[in-house]
């Protein structure tokens, strides 16, 4: 993750604060409103962020990538399972959309999609996971999975457990 110090951080502050939103490598402290206990996560779709809540008007926001136009849900569901490194086999969308791809890509592998770390969501074949891709970061990009910078994944990893709310709003 780039850090600014120095000159820049101010700079670096003018700019976000001007476009309304966090220099896209940066996971940051900010301000939250709503009705969110601590401890959920909130994916923001349209702003291309995840916020982990931690109370008192406070969450850490994180840059992430989002589901592509027609792959996009919202809803209420939690975190079933966490997972490092984890092997990844292509859901049927994207195998009907990719045959070549294997049944199976090893964990650690340079194609594998999922990253350093993966939290799968309950009811459906999402998760929230880590990407080797990490320009895909800030776009409208899967097919429905949250995708994270692996550092920023591995930070989440470690700050919530099976069961934790996650909410998908527009």
């Amino acid at each position: 993750m780039r850090q600014f110090a120095g000159p820049l951080a101010g700079l670096a502050f003018v700019v976000a604060s001007t476009f309304g939103a966090a220099p896209l490598e940066a996971r940051e402290m900010v301000s939250f409103r709503g009705d969110v206990s601590a401890g959920t996560i909130v994916v923001r779709t349209g702003e291309r962020r995840l916020y982990y809540v931690l109370g008192d008007g406070r969450a850490i926001r994180y840059p992430v990538g989002v589901g592509m136009a027609r792959k996009q849900w919202t809803g209420t569901t939690r975190i079933d399972g966490k997972y490092l490194r984890p092997a990844w086999s292509p859901p049927r969308d994207v195998k009907r959309d990719k045959p070549s791809l294997p049944d199976v890509i090893p964990g650690g592998s340079p194609r594998n999609p999922m990253g350093e770390a993966a939290m799968t969501l309950a009811g459906g074949e999402y998760a929230i996971h880590g990407t080797n891709a990490p320009r895909s970061i800030g776009g409208f990009v899967s097919y429905g999975c949250i995708r994270m910078f692996n550092q920023d994944v591995v930070d989440l990893y470690g700050r919530v457990s099976v069961g934790t709310t996650v909410m998908v709003v527009r």
